[in-house]
């Protein structure tokens, strides 16, 4: 009896374990996806396909809603839900599109993950980037674990809080010229950047 409960309690633990992957397993499985598919001679003939799959790949990870509502801070709960929609899709756009475009820049750079942190929902896992030079800098992603699953919202580059850095941006704008030329911003901002 006691052996079949241990074996129970045994088989239980490694389906959980399986079926919820660690912070750096969801990071490093996205960034293996993305790697194969600027390196993929298949998708380097095919521009929009290449960053439709990158765009895809990304938003399997990206928290877009709650990197919104961060960036736009003290000001997120002044807007409608309407507002809040368009606000989180325009920003997902300006991500996806930013981030899509530095990716597609790979040029052979290892990645390395040298740990992580795990404090009840939250997760941060630091990771580093080596150059082909062999210069190095730090990429760590700060993660919110919602049903089971890990998701990233914010990446600290070199210490510089990618959120925070738009969240100092936009209060900027807003405070001077209001909300709406927040938007009319990023509306100019991601068409200029829109995908090849």
């Amino acid at each position: 009896m006691f052996k079949r409960i241990a074996l129970f309690i045994l088989a239980s633990t490694f389906l959980a374990s399986a079926a919820f992957a660690s912070p750096t397993t969801e990071v490093k499985s996205t960034v293996d996806e993305v790697v194969r598919i600027v390196t993929s001679k298949e998708m380097k003939k095919n521009d929009q396909k290449r960053r439709r799959a990158l765009k895809k790949t990304i938003s399997n990870v990206f928290d877009y809603n709650e990197m919104a509502k961060r960036a736009l801070g003290k000001h997120w709960k002044q807007r409608s839900a309407a507002e809040q929609k368009q606000f989180t899709d325009l920003f997902a756009t300006l991500l996806e599109n930013s981030y899509a475009g530095k990716i597609e820049s790979y040029n052979n750079e290892k990645i390395v993950y040298l740990k992580e942190h795990i404090d009840g929902n939250k997760a941060e896992v630091k990771s580093k980037v080596i150059t082909a030079k062999r210069d190095e800098y730090t990429l760590d992603y700060r993660m919110l674990e919602r049903n089971g699953k890990w998701t990233v919202y914010d990446v600290v580059i070199e210490g510089v809080s990618l959120v925070s850095n738009y969240r100092s941006q936009f209060n900027r704008i807003i405070m001077a010229n209001g909300y709406g030329d927040l938007v009319k911003k990023l509306k100019t901002k991601s068409s200029e950047i829109k995908a090849p």
